[in-house]
């Protein structure tokens, strides 16, 4: 019985009316910190996580898994294709050749990344042509100048399909009139729409017009694509394995890795600084147990006289500061997983409600708030918030455990 007699009496003083109502405030303050510090990092971790989610799904979907190239030509694609296509865990090749150019019409100049493909093949690699919404990628046919491009791309050139556009390279021609750069006019054949940057930098013309382009005799290399988009690293890897020197294997983690190493940072980063959040309300804890201590002195001296050691008059401190940080962390947790799962829901209400649009898809690539829940990130959030709870409680109590009797009570 008396072991239980710390946890009782730590409970009583959490509920208990106390004296001085600015103790109450603080003890209010610190339970309405944490559970607001815990809400919202679980909120702000699944939009990160559903916009991690949206990213990959997009641009995941549209470019290959791997890709091989050889210095300084391909010449013999289909014998490399067939190699690579012995692989168990590959899917399907197609060849591409790549480079970066200047597309102009009328006075809009955009920068843009150029990619040469062979339509049929293409289409086995990547789900673009399911992105289509004007026009097809099939329409792309070899000498008559064709080009496919993204829609935002397309729209800040203000061109439709049929316009010409015109490419320039940066490699330059040198002729009796002078040195001019590569320019070739091309016809714009259909418009596609993932909904990620690719929109906006990515053109794709027939490989045979490519290589009249480029000048090139072969092709730059073959696109991979493989059953589990996240084994293509070791996938890719054991494929290096079977070519010279004279081939370059990668896969997507090493081209687009950058991108979504950021979206990775920023989530720590802003993990880190709403974690700020719960660690003022567990000073809070520290501030109300402190005041408490003070307050509750001769209560401490008494029970110290009654028979409670220094353990148990620590643990009654302890049970009390906890049980704020428990509160306060279920409390948050509750009302975070619910607002997290019915994000979207309360956005179209605010919506419909005050007439407003968050998020313009003539802007944004996302017409609603991504949100996915993960039941890990609300294990680690709370779990951290009760570890700061109970640590905070230490210092309080050990001041308490330290009171003498006799001197409390020698001013009552």
């Amino acid at each position: 019985m008396l072991k239980n007699i710390p946890f009782y009496i730590g409970l009583r003083y959490t509920r208990a009316k106390r004296r001085n109502q600015f103790i109450s405030f603080v003890s209010a303050f610190s339970l309405l910190g944490m559970a607001l510090g815990v809400m919202a990092l679980i909120i702000v971790l699944s939009v990160m996580n559903g916009f991690d989610r949206e990213m990959k799904q997009r641009i995941l979907s549209v470019i290959p898994h791997g890709f091989i190239d050889q210095q300084p030509q391909m010449q013999d694609w289909q014998a490399v294709a067939r190699q690579v296509e012995q692989h168990p865990e590959v899917v399907a090749t197609a060849p591409y050749i790549g480079g970066f150019a200047l597309i102009s019409y009328d006075r809009g100049v955009e920068s843009i990344q150029l990619q040469g493909i062979l339509p049929e093949a293409e289409n086995r690699v990547s789900v673009l042509e399911q992105h289509m919404i004007v026009g097809s990628s099939t329409d792309l046919r070899p000498g008559e100048f064709g080009i496919v491009m993204g829609r935002l791309l397309a729209r800040s050139l203000g061109i439709a399909p049929g316009d010409k556009v015109n490419l320039t390279l940066s490699d330059i021609n040198i002729t009796p009139a002078g040195v001019f750069p590569r320019t070739r006019p091309f016809t714009l054949v259909g418009v596609f729409e993932v909904g990620a940057q690719v929109d906006q930098t990515l053109a794709m013309i027939h490989i045979d017009d490519a290589k009249r382009l480029f000048r090139y005799q072969g092709v730059q290399g073959l696109h991979v694509k493989v059953t589990d988009i996240y084994r293509a690293g070791p996938v890719m890897g054991e494929l290096a394995g079977d070519f010279g020197d004279s081939y370059t294997v990668k896969d997507w983690s090493q081209t687009q890795g950058s991108l979504f190493q950021a979206v990775k940072m920023e989530k720590i980063v802003i993990a880190a600084l709403l974690c700020i959040i719960i660690a003022v309300a567990a000073f809070n804890i520290v501030s109300s147990l402190v005041l408490m201590v003070a307050d509750k002195r001769s209560d401490i001296a008494v029970l110290r006289t009654l028979g409670l050691n220094a353990r148990q008059v620590m643990a009654i401190f302890v049970v009390q500061g906890s049980a704020v940080g428990v509160a306060g962390t279920l409390i948050g947790a509750l009302i975070g997983c619910v607002v997290a799962q019915t994000l979207n829901r309360i956005m179209n209400f605010f919506e419909a409600l005050f007439g407003w649009q968050i998020f313009n898809p003539e802007v944004f690539f996302i017409t609603q708030l991504p949100s996915v829940l993960m039941w890990q990130d609300v294990a680690f959030i709370c779990g951290l918030a009760l570890t700061l709870s109970v640590v905070a409680t230490l210092y309080p109590a050990y001041r308490a455990a330290k009171i003498e009797p006799a001197e409390a009570l020698r001013y009552e």
